[in-house]
C-alpha cells in the first residue's frame, strides 16, 4: 500500500486495485464453481416411433386452397364460392378418421385480409378438419 505522507498538495494519481483484485477473485471462483456444470450432459428423453401403428399405403391426395388478393377462393386451381368451399370441407370432414382426410394447404395471396383467411381456417375447424397446412403464395 501506499501512504502519502502529506508533502505533496496534488492530488494522489495512484489507482486503487484493491477493490478490482477483489472482485476478479470472486468472479474466478464462481466459474470455477459453475464451470464443471456446464460439462455435463442433459440427457432428453425423445418420442421413439411406435411400430405397432399402421401408416396408410397410399396417403389421400392433398388439396390446394389458394386465396388471391381480390379473396376469390380457388379449390385445386379451380374457382371455387364460400358455400361451395364449405360442401367440400363437409365431405372431407365427413371421413372421419384423420389418417384418411388428405391436407388441406393454404395459399394466400401477400395483400388478402386476415378476416378471409380466419374464415376458411374457422370453416375447416367447424367441419373436422385436422390436417391443415400453410404454402407460400405463388
Amino acid at each position: 500500500m501506499a501512504f502519502s505522507t502529506g508533502s505533496s498538495k496534488g492530488p494522489m494519481a495512484d489507482i486503487n486495485v484493491t477493490p478490482l483484485v477483489d472482485v476478479m477473485l470472486v468472479l474466478l471462483i464462481i466459474f470455477m464453481i459453475t464451470a464443471p456444470m456446464l460439462t455435463h450432459k442433459v440427457k432428453i428423453d425423445l418420442p421413439q416411433p411406435n411400430p405397432n401403428v399402421v401408416q396408410p399405403e397410399n396417403p389421400p391426395e392433398p388439396v390446394r386452397l389458394r386465396i388471391d388478393q381480390s379473396g376469390s377462393l380457388y379449390w385445386n386451381d379451380t374457382p371455387i364460392d364460400e358455400l361451395g368451399l364449405k360442401a367440400q370441407l363437409q365431405v372431407i370432414g365427413g371421413l372421419g378418421d384423420p389418417s384418411k382426410q388428405p391436407e388441406v394447404q393454404i395459399s394466400a395471396a401477400d395483400g388478402v385480409p386476415y378476416e378471409a383467411v380466419a374464415r376458411v381456417l374457422a370453416d375447416a375447424k367447424s367441419y373436422g378438419l385436422t390436417k391443415i397446412g400453410f404454402n407460400e403464395s405463388e
